[in-house]
């Protein structure tokens, strides 16, 4: 099986591994005849890049995507755009005690059993936080198309470690806003939080931990009636999406789980007519009912696990030799992922919604 999203027409699929010659990705469906600005692109992509900021991991690489097909004289052709990502800084022998012993909060074990041995430990391998790579490059192309349609995402840290941002007006989601957050260091509405958010980070660090948090992300300017009910909806596809992040352990649209400590007097969302637009005093349902949009900004969260890979000792097993021992991950790694992951929500949000235009 291959790390494929299919949705309609659309279709993005990732692979490589972390410390394998190259990463990459293909994207089947796109519309031929869109200009494609990389400047744009690889700008979106820096956002996902570790930052000297004692909370990311210290390797070092470029993500500069080699576009091997479906672009020509700077537009999409219309056939599967393909690009790959060259891996330039590795250290393999930082892994050498996990082709036995599975980190604990990885994938060492269950990818084992489900390739019988024969996947690639070094890194985490196809299971990496590196493979994020790849997709926020699919979803900053998408997002370009998506621009045509005078649609457009952005996602922010709402919380690390139980510090939290502002939340989006779940009404108006200013495009000035959202160009503001994508070009601060902390992806926040209120850049005030930042350093208590830092100082989390860096105080878990010291104490060889890791810590999580919770991303929001809105998308703007998707007409009432794009999508579809029951399993082909806009959250399933979505969250089908989101999913593809590794840290990503849970998601929620709207109010989400609060939901269910509501009544529904409170809950609905009382309409009415903005001229001949149909609109909500409230946006609790975050623009989606049935599945299908319904005019106002789509907002969702997803919440981000703690970096598994921390220098503690942890108790694991040796799945070789069945028997239990202990494990200190070794390599480098970010105490916190949540601020790295912010335009990886993003990248996938758009790969979904645009599955619905093409």
């Amino acid at each position: 099986m291959s790390s494929e999203l299919i949705f309609g027409d659309l279709s993005v699929s990732i692979f490589g591994e972390s410390h394998g010659a190259g990463i990459g990705t293909v994207i089947n469906g796109l519309p031929s005849g869109i200009e494609l600005d990389m400047e744009k692109i690889l700008d979106f992509m820096a956002r996902r890049a570790p930052k000297k900021d004692g909370m990311s991991t210290h390797r070092s690489e470029k993500d500069m995507p080699e576009i091997l097909s479906g672009y020509y004289n700077g537009k999409t052709t219309g056939t599967p755009l393909s690009a790959v990502i060259h891996n330039t800084d590795t250290r393999s022998q930082d892994y050498g005690n996990i082709s036995t012993a599975a980190r604990p909060g990885h994938a060492d074990y269950t990818g084992y059993r489900r390739y019988n041995g024969a996947n690639d430990p070094r890194g985490g391998g196809h299971f990496s936080g590196r493979l994020t790579a790849p997709l926020v490059f699919a979803g900053a192309v998408c997002a370009q198309v998506l621009e045509k349609h005078n649609i457009y995402s952005c996602a922010h840290i709402l919380s690390i470690d139980g510090v939290y941002d502002d939340r989006f007006n779940e009404l108006d989601i200013p495009f000035e806003l959202t160009e503001q957050i994508k070009k601060r260091e902390m992806p926040l509405i209120d850049e005030t939080r930042a350093e208590e958010m830092k100082a989390r980070v860096r105080a878990a660090s010291e104490q060889l931990d890791s810590v999580g948090g919770i991303i929001e992300c809105g998308i703007v300017g998707v007409s009432a009636g794009i999508g579809s009910p029951i399993f082909d909806g806009i959250e399933n596809r979505i969250s089908q999406a989101v999913f593809g992040i590794p840290a990503v352990k849970a998601i929620a649209f709207g109010k989400g789980f609060e939901f269910a400590g509501m009544r529904g007097s409170q809950a609905n969302d009382p309409m009415f007519m903005n001229g001949e637009t149909v609109r909500t005093r409230t946006n609790n349902n975050g623009g989606i009912l049935g599945g299908i949009s319904d005019g106002m900004p789509i907002i969702f969260t997803a919440a981000i696990k703690p970096t598994p890979s921390i220098a503690q000792p942890q108790e694991t097993v040796d799945f070789i030799r069945n028997k239990d021992t202990t494990l200190t991950v070794k390599g480098r790694h970010d105490a916190c992922i949540v601020p790295r992951a912010v335009p990886v929500v993003e990248a996938a949000a758009n790969i979904a919604i645009l599955s619905f235009l093409v």
